[in-house]
């Protein structure tokens, strides 16, 4: 089928593609009149055309952008989902994908993705995610590369008026979000010397720990004596570590792909039942440990019907964005084999919540941060996993299924001040025709 051949070029064919037939700046965005997909280019058309039949991963995203660097050869994105809220708010991870339908769904379902934890964290804002596409004939550790492409990434979100505000994610850094900063003032986690909150993966493994604590209840257990695999040892990874074994865990093993990471992590907690396994991107001897709690914390879908059946655990609760690969079918595996899921936007929210208050300034033990990680606020994580966890169980209905209804009707809810604004910013750069500027 025509429509297919595209999606399964190379990102790096792609790319090619796109130079020789002279497009550096394209978009996809629903039309919601005619219910389909329209794209900026004709030669593109057969991307738009999947978009509009695919039931799974595209669900009504308001706008696609995309955008090639001059140097380097990479592909800069930003996947707008539903603005509803408030501006799209997401990070932009910097990765590296095998076909440009892996790089494509990665990125529809990362924003939907934020949508949904955004709502659930009753913050003001709409749910987007930015992708850079890393040259991997390039070594992605260079100054002068990363300087050169984050900074282009800067400009690239200036000249989407606001549309979609980025952020740090799995790739991107602390220094790299001041490159950032440098070419557009719609970003968040900036570095703390210019007034923003930095790196939000400590926030965010605190999420996690409150996430498992409302699962270890809803299943009177206590934490004492647990054993938790922890799959991924970077910024998020770490800290959680640090923090379950203040709370009284057991044992807790490690994964990464990372020698990097493996090496950290085993030196920070050398004096603890650690122990660290570097491992390849296909192993998948994580999910057949034996462990209470699994913890994904690098990639997403990694849950899916080839896992779930080694899974050995009986709760699993991480911070990788997107761990199931069909959240249906997938959900319903876990419900089957009697393992409680938290889905992942329940409990990874800090992250965002950090970076959407950071523009409020900054306050010791702030309230409007620790509200989220308390047991009371019934919006907090705590209250909101321990209500899906009871309704999936009233209901028989899987947790992410539970979750995701929740969430999709908050995120039908207008900003009180501003309304459905993203969208219009959106039509705007289409009727501006934003693809030729």
């Amino acid at each position: 089928m025509a429509s297919q051949s595209l999606l399964k070029l190379s990102t790096e064919e792609f790319i090619n593609y796109l130079k020789v037939n002279g497009i550096k700046r394209f978009y996809f965005v629903y039309d919601e009149t005619e219910r389909k997909v329209k794209s900026s280019h004709t030669k593109l058309a057969e991307i738009a055309e999947f978009l509009s039949g695919d039931k799974r991963d595209f669900i009504k995203h308001e706008g696609l952008f995309f955008q090639l660097t001059d140097k380097y050869d990479c592909l800069l994105s930003a996947f707008v989902h539903k603005t509803n809220r408030g501006q799209a708010a997401g990070g932009v991870r910097f990765w590296h994908y095998n076909s440009v339908e892996e790089f494509i769904r990665d990125g529809l379902r990362l924003s939907v993705g934020m949508t949904r934890k955004n709502a659930l964290a009753g913050v003001w804002w709409g749910g987007g995610k930015g992708v850079v596409i890393h040259n991997q004939k390039l070594n992605k550790k260079d100054a002068e590369y990363r300087k050169y492409i984050y900074t282009e990434y800067g400009k690239f979100i200036t000249s989407l008026n606001g549309c979609y505000i980025t952020a740090e994610d799995v790739g991107t850094n602390v220094e790299d979000m001041r490159n950032v900063f440098s070419q557009t003032r719609f970003t968040t986690c900036i570095p703390h010397d210019f007034g923003g909150s930095g790196n939000p993966s400590v926030p965010t493994a605190r999420g996690v720990v409150a996430g498992i604590k409302a699962a270890l209840d809803f299943r009177n257990e206590p934490i004492g004596n647990k054993i938790v695999a922890v799959q991924g040892l970077g910024n998020v990874g770490r800290p959680l570590i640090k923090y379950l074994f203040d709370e009284g865990v057991k044992k807790i093993i490690g994964f990464d792909v990372n020698p990097d990471n493996v090496q950290l992590a085993e030196s920070e907690f050398e004096n603890y039942d650690f122990t660290a396994s570097l491992v390849k991107p296909d192993d998948l001897s994580i999910y057949e440990t034996e462990c209470d709690i699994f913890s994904p914390c690098a990639t997403g879908a990694t849950i899916n019907k080839v896992t779930i059946p080694k899974l050995k655990c009986k709760i699993i609760c991480g911070a990788a964005n997107n761990q199931l690969e069909d959240a249906d079918s997938d959900g319903r595996l876990l419900l089957d084999k009697g393992i409680t899921y938290i889905p992942d936007f329940l409990t990874n929210r800090m992250g965002i919540v950090n970076c959407a208050n950071e523009q409020y300034g900054f306050v010791d033990n702030d309230p409007a941060i620790e509200k989220h990680l308390s047991k009371d606020w019934e919006y907090s994580v705590y209250q909101m996993t321990l209500n899906v966890l009871k309704q999936s169980e009233k209901e028989n209905i899987h947790t992410a299924a539970i979750a995701n209804k929740v969430a999709d009707e908050l995120s039908e809810v207008d900003h009180p001040i501003f309304g459905h604004r993203g969208l219009k910013i959106i039509k705007s750069l289409v009727e501006n025709n934003w693809e030729k500027n």
